[in-house]
């Protein structure tokens, strides 16, 4: 089978294997496109490597029909459209998938939009409630509102009735956050999200969802509640966070999260995916839950999609399509 791989220049290209064998708990999925995410930057770069005896290649969420089934899938048959995770393997045109592991493609979907699902929102799902065990009607404040993460967690929080704060840094990504349902906006680039909140959320906010780090964990701090839960889930603003005040964490009862989806072990994903269907699968098949889509690119475009990410330029998920 054909896949991407990264040559010794660190460069995109098209190379052959084998293909991937399948355990008796596994589908092999006939791949017809790919969701991009900033884990695949960093493998690519060196920085994030597959869990150990996972497939190399790059690409954690893949959407397609089932080629084969393992001796031991029972609900699931060749032919069915899929999507889901992987921890590997997802640039190429089969990957194995846990079936556990599967959603069934929606109806009104298409290829494309099963392919930016399966990580954004069991992202944003497992943040928002397994973690931050967030109740209806509470207050939230996502960063990067307009990432595939962030747009999926403004979905997921506003279908349980809650008031949703954003940060972005552009009128552009704060218009589309908007349109998700989000309920107030703050440009990074012209206001100080801490000064904000003193004036328009006094209270603090109970759950606050980041992708930052580095200096905004103090000042995540500073505007979460009483009680308040704080999700990291990646380091764009560096991996370390100075002078971090303890006080204030004692005195709010905070807690402070960190978490990541791909190493995680086979049996948390497909209860994470169980725990999402049973409160989510109806809004899903309703058309209540879309994915938003930036870009789609055909997948010999990759290099076009990994710039885009770099640069913070896509609004949701940039995907792969196969020809």
């Amino acid at each position: 089978m054909k896949f991407i791989d990264v040559d010794k220049d660190n460069q995109l290209v098209f190379a052959v294997t084998e293909l991937p064998e399948i355990a008796a708990d596994e589908c092999l999925v006939k791949v017809r496109a790919i969701g991009v995410n900033r884990a695949d930057l960093l493998q690519r770069a060196g920085q994030y490597p597959p869990p150990a005896g996972e497939s190399k290649i790059l690409g954690l969420e893949v959407c397609g029909e089932i080629a084969h089934c393992g001796s031991g899938v029972a609900n699931w048959q060749v032919g069915d459209k899929v999507f889901g995770l992987v921890p590997g393997g997802g640039y190429s045109e089969f990957s194995r998938v846990k079936a556990a592991q599967l959603f069934p493609l929606p109806k009104h979907f298409n290829y494309s939009q099963g392919a930016a699902s399966a990580e954004v929102f069991l992202t944003a799902f497992q943040s928002l409630f397994s973690l931050a065990n967030l109740q209806e009607n509470e207050s939230v404040l996502v960063h990067a509102g307009a990432s595939g993460v962030g747009t999926a967690a403004i979905i997921l929080a506003k279908l349980c009735g809650c008031d949703v704060t954003v940060t972005a840094g552009s009128a552009k990504k704060l218009t589309a956050c908007r349109a998700l349902g989000a309920d107030h906006l703050i440009n990074y680039r012209e206001e100080d999200f801490v000064q904000w909140k003193k004036t328009h959320k006094p209270k603090g906010f109970d759950v606050i969802l980041d992708v930052v780090a580095g200096s905004y964990v103090n000042k995540n701090v500073s505007v979460a509640a009483l009680d308040g839960r704080i999700v990291m889930l990646a380091m764009l603003g560096g991996r370390y966070s100075e002078c971090l005040d303890i006080a204030k964490l004692l005195l709010k009862r905070l807690t402070l999260q960190a978490s990541t989806l791909r190493n995680r072990s086979d049996d948390y994903k497909a209860k994470l995916v169980n725990d999402f269907n049973n409160r989510f699968g109806v809004a899903l098949e309703q058309g209540k839950i879309t994915p938003v889509i930036d870009h789609v690119y055909g997948w010999q475009d990759a290099e076009l999609a990994h710039s885009r990410m770099a640069n913070c330029e896509n609004i949701g998920k940039l995907v792969l399509a196969l020809d």
